[in-house]
């Protein structure tokens, strides 16, 4: 066995180079990337109207309407609700400020950290850094709020170009192999695009099953905007192993500031670690980790790597392209012992895949 170390050299090099071009290039990147992943979902939607006679440019435009149609309903079914939870910040945040205010005088009574603190001077100084650091919270979240339009905007354009062009770039992809493997590399685009589309539509059936779930839960024990909080610990379960989390704490939070009672906010711990042990050992195996087929090493790896590169976006795009990888390189002698680290098959048997449930494949198949 030899080592080559020219070869080495240029793996590695090839290897940072990429990282370096996704950290500088990412304001293009990361709405390409997001607009690559929609147009696999809404593809079989466009071929739909297309076959009805509608044209290629009215099909891609209606697909991307009925899109933005659904989630304005959710956003529009839960509006009411976000504007009471902003009516009551006011509140919690001085509720907040009494207890961090409370813990720090206990805390500095009993080990002494600074000298004789006062409650109330520990309050004021804190309205007043609340006041002072207004103007540059508005500021950044402007900031946020313009470049997170304008990422929308970017890959609403792409998701368009990508559906009307797809033909063409299926062709120039094609056309970069040899004739005797232009049909292994048609086949392989087809198997990226199904894997993209599974990805989504299983994450997309996974949010409404923890939605409705979560909003249960959170109804009978008797939490305010229920839905909300429940579809919003829902839709962040989409960042692996952390959005689980999150989704959860926010509601605890809300939950220990708006009752009286310890046993309310415990009740929503524990529902949510119920709703997290289904959901980690059941649902998504059978849901979207069938189409994935990528083992927890390369989870983590790819949520690690991915929020180091492009952040939150990075954290949500990694996993599915992980997936994508593993594909491309089943295809390549030389890139195959890639796909078998990424595989989640530990047997070896590239044959052998975690096969969905029955109606799995039914609500999945309403996509086609």
């Amino acid at each position: 066995m030899t080592l080559s170390f020219p070869k080495l050299f240029f793996t590695l090099a090839f290897i940072f180079g990429l990282f370096a071009v996704m950290v500088l290039a990412r304001p293009v990147l990361i709405p390409l990337s997001m607009a690559l992943l929609i147009s696999f979902i809404l593809f079989p939607v466009v071929q739909k109207l297309e076959a009805w006679g509608i044209n290629r440019l009215f099909a891609a435009f209606l697909s991307l309407l009925m899109m933005f149609l659904i989630l304005g309903g959710f956003l529009t079914l839960f509006s009411t609700q976000i504007m009471n939870l902003s009516d009551q910040l006011s509140d919690f945040s001085i509720k907040i400020m009494d207890t961090l205010t409370d813990v720090i005088v206990y805390v500095n009574g009993n080990i002494h950290f600074i000298g004789d603190l006062n409650r109330e001077e520990l309050i004021e100084d804190g309205k007043t850094w609340l006041q002072e650091s207004s103007g540059t919270l508005l500021q950044s979240t402007f900031s946020t709020t313009a470049t997170l339009f304008t990422g929308v905007f970017t890959t609403i354009i792409f998701t368009f170009l990508i559906l009307i062009y797809r033909d063409g770039l299926t062709k120039a992809f094609v056309s970069f192999g040899d004739e005797a493997n232009k049909g292994r590399i048609f086949k392989m685009l087809q198997n990226i695009q199904r894997v993209g589309k599974q990805y989504l539509s299983g994450m997309f059936i996974l949010i409404l099953i923890l939605g409705f779930a979560n909003s249960i839960g959170l109804l009978l024990i008797g939490i305010d905007s229920p839905f909300l909080f429940g579809f919003l610990a829902a839709f962040l379960s989409i960042v692996p192993f952390v959005g689980t989390t999150i989704g959860a704490v926010i509601p605890v939070l809300y939950a220990f500031m708006s009752s009286d009672s310890l046993l309310v906010p415990v009740a929503v711990v524990i529902w949510f670690w119920a709703i997290q042990v289904i959901e980690s050992n059941f649902l998504n195996p059978k849901i979207v980790g069938s189409s994935l087929n990528v083992n927890a090493l390369v989870a983590i790896l790819s949520l690690l790597v991915g929020a180091a590169v492009w952040g939150v976006a990075g954290m949500i795009l990694f996993l599915p392209f992980a997936a994508i990888l593993k594909v491309i390189c089943e295809e390549f002698d030389q890139l195959r012992p890639i796909a078998m680290l990424i595989s989640d098959d530990i047997s070896g048997d590239e044959k052998k895949v975690n096969k969905p449930s029955k109606w799995v494949e039914k609500v999945k198949g309403w996509f086609k």
